[in-house]
């Protein structure tokens, strides 16, 4: 049910979005290009860095979220917004690199606008009673280090924001008809056909409304010839999870995952055929693996996929498990990244031992990803998207969830240094890093490295040693992978400190 309170002031609006999407451009650019100046050149606690591209200085309020930043010009400090900073970064970038950095500039100004639409939307709509979902659709940030962590590429509001988690969406989806013969599909996907009734000589296929609607014209000569029928709707919602493309309907227990046409942080959101190939060796590995390892761990099983030969990845739909057969009893999963970002049932915050509810998520994440990876060459993606965490009647971790076979590399297909150069970003850097900002921040004076190592130093892996003595781990360069163009797949590492060392 909406809400009736009035649209927020815009002034209030602007304010709220240039800080959120400044925190995550700032974050990029303190990682990536900045380089920081003495501490004896800060004001107060504001540390000093220097562009080398032109040599400009710039501060921010220092943080996990920086906020506030300041340029030195003609003997002052000035603050600038959202705009001047992005167009601070391209100026920045061109000169470093050469390069003209392509829609990236854009990106970052729709990303803004973005979380401005969403900021409007979230004060009229309700946000869902069960607090996994309410978890899944509170990233109002998203990616803590991502240049344009919101933009949906450069489409209308009126396009994309019916479909947006974020803004608390939730909708049914359209039901297709695809002729028999032209129907390709590999594993288990009997659930589609739970979804309703196809007329004899044609299978069911549900579709992303919003993909539809990009794909309109491209679909149009196969309504006309009858390859595809409109077969109305399902009669239950669908809430878009924070992947935005994946959807889950509680009634049935089943995640959906659809390619979508549009541009989301590093990538186009296609279900790729190459990635469609390659899921049942991908996905059994990693089934085989959480078998291996019993629960309480569980992996979401990327069962199956169906699709129409003609458009084989602008309509493909992905079948996973739901939750209810893998969840204890009792617990109530919630996902990682909104456990850093905040939502309202957040139990990080609130509580009443963080040293003990940090040793307890420890336990139930970190043993899983490196089993997988040392038993069963498997290496998982578990960043803090693909991650869920399940909390007891208290709040405490007590069960890890994880998913997204498309992430999910095997060995030797990677050599072992990559893929555990992989699985430490991705557990590590971009997942428990986040989490122990978060409770350092909600609790002062809590140091949450030490449980880290303990944790990690509990497994007896060749790599754990050199891990924990290291000064650096490898962090991801967004800013500049999509500046130069590179692919998203093409990840490219740069040393950040190692909160892990022991020398």
């Amino acid at each position: 049910m909406d809400r009736v309170d009035l649209k927020p002031p815009t002034d209030a609006v602007d304010r709220a979005a240039d800080a959120y999407a400044a925190a995550p451009l700032l974050n990029c650019l303190l990682r990536e290009v900045a380089r920081p100046l003495p501490d004896d050149a800060g004001a107060g606690d504001r540390p000093v860095h220097r562009l080398p591209g032109t040599g400009r200085l710039l501060r921010v309020r220092p943080g996990r979220r920086p906020a506030d930043p300041e340029v030195y010009a003609n003997g002052a400090w000035h603050r600038i917004g959202h705009t001047e900073l992005v167009k601070l970064v391209a100026e920045e970038l061109r000169r470093l690199t050469g390069l003209p950095g392509g829609d990236l500039p854009a990106e970052m100004i729709d990303s803004r606008d973005a979380v401005a639409a969403l900021l409007t939307a979230r004060h009229r709509a309700a946000p869902p009673e069960d607090p996994y979902l309410r978890s899944e659709q509170s990233l109002i940030t998203g990616h803590p280090y991502h240049p344009a962590p919101k933009a949906r590429g450069g489409g209308p509001v009126t396009a994309w924001l019916p479909y947006a988690p974020e803004a608390h969406a939730r909708f049914p989806l359209v039901l297709l008809g695809v002729r028999e013969d032209l129907v390709v599909e590999e594993g288990d996907t009997r659930a589609l056909d739970a979804l309703g009734t196809a007329p004899p000589g044609y299978r069911l296929l549900p579709a992303h409304p919003w993909q539809l609607d990009l794909l309109a014209r491209d679909l149009a000569p196969a309504f006309a010839d009858r390859r595809l029928l409109r077969l109305g709707t399902t009669d239950f919602a669908a809430w878009p999870t924070a992947a935005i493309r994946t959807l889950y309907a509680p009634e049935r227990d089943l995640f959906l995952k659809f390619s979508l046409d549009v541009r989301i942080t590093n990538d186009i959101r296609r279900l790729w055929r190459h990635d469609l190939l390659d899921l049942r060796r991908t996905d059994t590995a990693a089934t085989q693996a959480f078998t291996a390892m019993g629960p309480p761990a569980a992996w979401l099983s990327d069962r199956g996929y169906r699709t129409a030969a003609f458009a084989f990845e602008e309509l493909a739909v992905l079948v996973r498990d739901g939750l209810r057969d893998h969840l204890l009893p009792g617990a109530t999963p919630l996902l990682a990244a909104a456990l850093a970002e905040g939502f309202e049932g957040n139990p990080l915050p609130t509580a009443a031992d963080p040293h003990a509810w940090w040793e307890a998520y420890l336990r139930q994440v970190v043993p899983p990803a490196l089993t997988a990876f040392a038993d069963h060459g498997v290496v998982l993606e578990a960043h803090l998207q693909n991650t869920l965490v399940a909390v007891d009647a208290g709040g405490t971790p007590v069960q890890a969830l994880f998913r997204d076979a498309e992430g999910t590399k095997l060995l030797p297909e990677v050599s072992r240094a990559a893929g555990w150069e992989r699985l430490v970003y991705c557990l590590v850097v971009n997942h428990l890093s986040e989490i122990a900002a978060a409770l350092a921040e909600h609790h002062p004076g809590l140091d949450p490295w030490p449980a880290a190592r303990r944790e990690l130093a509990r497994h007896d892996l060749p790599e754990i040693p050199a891990l924990l003595a290291s000064p650096t781990l490898p962090g991801k360069t967004n800013l500049l992978l999509r500046w130069t163009a590179a692919d998203g797949a093409a990840a490219r590492y740069l040393p950040l400190p190692n909160p892990l060392a022991t020398g």
